[in-house]
């Protein structure tokens, strides 16, 4: 099983946004979960963290219902997407995300791969990573303003709260329980979320002792629709198989 969440800066975009990714994934043989989540209008973090670990916990609960193997679940996602599959990656059993009142408490959230596309990970060295990058514009180093979409994401303009900034960061949370393999792809052309944000994961995970922290950086690639998903997916689709094991029912 492999549960996709959609990008979208924490304030807009829904599940179908994936159909790409997600088309690819059934026709490699794996089941899909697509889901939609608390968007930053509608409720503050963490709210958005814990919608995504109800949804595995709901997938591990009814996996014998649809025949899935509730020990093999890759979550994967794009940009705010991506930060939320990283989070699942990273918080197993962290309380304050698993909301009993959002279903099947005491199931467990954990996943054991995660994809990474693009996402941001530390809010708080996303501008000066933007600055360090001379292919972007002075003004691209906008996340720690009022109205950007982590400031937006947190409830809080994300310069003014380093403590918030911390505990929103999945960075906060390694070496606190074993981690599973990641795959992280990312483009050096990206002025909306800096790649540097990926080489800060990468080099954190491998501290920590992840199985795997598979970082690719794409020369000329940028966000979203300018990222190359497409000629990536080979590479996610042997990730995958390597992490999770054959996909085939029954095996």
């Amino acid at each position: 099983m492999v549960i996709t969440i959609h990008g979208g800066a924490f304030a807009f975009g829904d599940k179908r946004d994936d159909l790409p990714v997600i088309r690819t994934l059934v026709r490699a043989g794996y089941a899909v979960t697509s889901l939609n989540y608390r968007l930053s209008a509608e409720a503050r973090f963490p709210a958005a963290v814990q919608d995504v670990k109800a949804a595995v916990r709901w997938v591990r609960a009814h996996a014998a219902d649809h025949g899935l193997d509730p020990d093999r679940i890759a979550a994967s996602g794009a940009s705010a997407g991506a930060y939320l599959a990283v989070m699942l990656g990273t918080t197993p059993g962290v309380a304050m995300y698993d909301d009993p009142a959002l279903g099947n408490p005491g199931v467990s959230s954990a996943v054991q791969a995660v994809v990474d596309f693009y996402g941001p990970i530390n809010f708080a060295s996303m501008d000066d990573q933007v600055r360090a990058n001379e292919r972007c514009a002075v003004s691209d180093a906008s996340h720690g303003r009022p109205d950007s979409p982590e400031s937006r994401f947190l409830g809080r303009t994300v310069a003014a709260v380093p403590q918030l900034v911390r505990v929103a960061s999945p960075l906060n949370y390694l070496g606190r329980a074993p981690l599973p393999p990641f795959l992280i792809e990312h483009g050096d052309a990206d002025c909306t979320v800096p790649h540097r944000q990926s080489l800060e994961l990468a080099d954190a995970l491998r501290a920590a002792g992840a199985p795997a922290a598979d970082v690719t950086i794409v020369p000329g690639a940028g966000h979203g629709g300018a990222f190359p998903t497409a000629e990536r997916m080979p590479a996610v689709l042997a990730f995958l198989s390597h992490t999770l094991g054959s996909h085939s029912l029954g095996h």
